[in-house]
């Protein structure tokens, strides 16, 4: 991640200055949907690591890393030639169509096991595309012919002869560049082949997606999930954080779910949870989540969450205190009333405080600030006048809950992901 955040920065740092001198700026991107292999190589392998160093446990990824090493993954979506203008067909020979430099080669293996992207046939998807620097130009998706074997090297002529997608400037948003298009009638393996070329450089970008092509749909998914829930932080460090929220909606199913921070994706999950490596140490970041279908649509963003790391070590440290009483309890319920002060020297904007809440308590009634129950976590927002919390400020709030047995006092509790003292 720092590696990724300081590439971005040089990147729009020498952009800036080469556009002001009219020299040409550097582009980087690839298909993420349906994605790369460069792309669900590196996927794979940060999910084989469990979000460290790449880990690829794909075979043909496996086998990609043994004879390229893990650069070109880490570097998924700098597929490029420089000086192409044009002239793919001429400077790039069969065979290394996937790969048409010496450092993304091993992507030309000819395998039948690279991660593959279930798709519909005659389906109307949204193709999208990272946009790592964003450029303007032209996109070109080909489809391999009938009878197109993938265990043999990919050659110009195993691609029918026009492209069934061509899209110029295509929206932009989330770091991606997102269109619809219509996928051709194909059954079985094949492979997409994305060809990006620039308008404002001769830099072309190229990509080789494997799918499998099920039978066409009779209505195109063309609806996106909803947008998930704002993201709840919870142990963080100095250099990692754990973010939940609540499920996106979709009227087929939402397949997964990407994490952004920068306008640039930090994590992925299948699940409403994801562990965010890779921080700085005493930095402030935004988190927001983005939910995808199967048919390539994706969710608006959620609202962001506010995270700041701790300023070293792997244990978060106090920067808040809270004070937790229960000044009544009844038979069935009980009232709750909780002051938390923001102990640390920096301001904490729109503050989010979190605890257990038991499955046998109810949340009934909130006061001073806005509360949610989910998976067996509470989550309080402060109101319009004491969302913000100056060093050494406090905000206190209360609630009333139902109960089917004795309560219990929390035992810890998180600010912005910081853990708090109770005292």
């Amino acid at each position: 991640m720092r590696k990724r955040i300081a590439l971005l920065a040089v990147a729009a740092t020498v952009g800036a200055v080469l556009v002001q001198t009219g020299g040409t700026a550097v582009a980087h991107g690839s298909m993420v949907w349906p994605g790369s292999r460069t792309y669900l190589c590196y996927e794979d392998g940060r999910a084989g690591s469990g979000g460290g160093d790449i880990q690829p446990t794909n075979p043909a990824c496996q086998a990609a890393v043994a004879q390229g090493g893990k650069q070109p993954l880490w570097d998924w979506f700098g597929n490029l030639i420089s000086n192409a203008a044009g002239r793919h067909r001429e400077i790039i020979p069969d065979g290394n169509l996937c790969g048409p430099t010496t450092k993304y080669a091993a992507y030309n293996l000819a395998r039948s096991d690279w991660p593959v992207t279930s798709v519909q046939a005659n389906s109307t998807v949204t193709l999208r595309y990272n946009a790592w620097a964003p450029h303007p130009g032209t996109w070109e998706q080909y489809v391999t012919k009938d009878g197109f074997d993938v265990t043999q090297p990919l050659k110009w002529s195993d691609l029918e002869s026009t492209p069934f997608d061509k899209v110029t400037n295509p929206p932009l948003a989330n770091g991606e560049y997102a269109w619809q298009a219509r996928l051709p009638n194909k059954s079985g393996r094949h492979i997409i082949y994305s060809l990006w070329q620039r308008s404002d450089s001769p830099e072309a970008f190229y990509s080789c997606s494997d799918v499998n092509f099920g039978g066409g749909s009779g209505t195109p998914d063309t609806t996106a999930p909803s947008a998930p829930g704002t993201p709840v932080a919870s142990s963080v460090t100095s250099s990692s954080v754990k973010l939940d929220w609540s499920a996106a909606t979709d009227n087929v199913g939402v397949s997964g779910y990407r994490v952004y921070s920068g306008g640039q994706v930090v994590a992925t999950s299948s699940t409403n949870s994801a562990t965010v490596t890779g921080l700085s140490a005493d930095t402030s970041y935004t988190f927001t989540v983005v939910a995808t279908d199967s048919a390539g649509n994706a969710s608006t963003a959620s609202s962001g969450v506010a995270v700041r790391t701790s300023t070293g070590g792997g244990t978060p440290t106090g920067s808040c205190t809270v004070s937790y009483s229960r000044p009544s309890t009844w038979n069935g319920g009980f009232t709750a009333n909780v002051t938390v002060t923001n102990s640390g020297s920096s301001a904490v904007s729109a503050w989010q405080l979190v605890w257990a809440f038991p499955s046998g308590q109810q949340l009934t009634q909130a006061w001073s600030s806005t509360i949610t129950v989910a998976n067996g976590q509470a989550t309080a927002k402060g109101a319009s006048y004491n969302a913000d919390l100056a060093p050494g400020a406090t905000a206190s709030f209360g609630f009333n809950a139902s109960t089917t047995s004795t309560p219990t006092d929390p035992t810890s509790f998180t600010l912005n992901g910081s853990t708090c003292a109770i005292r």
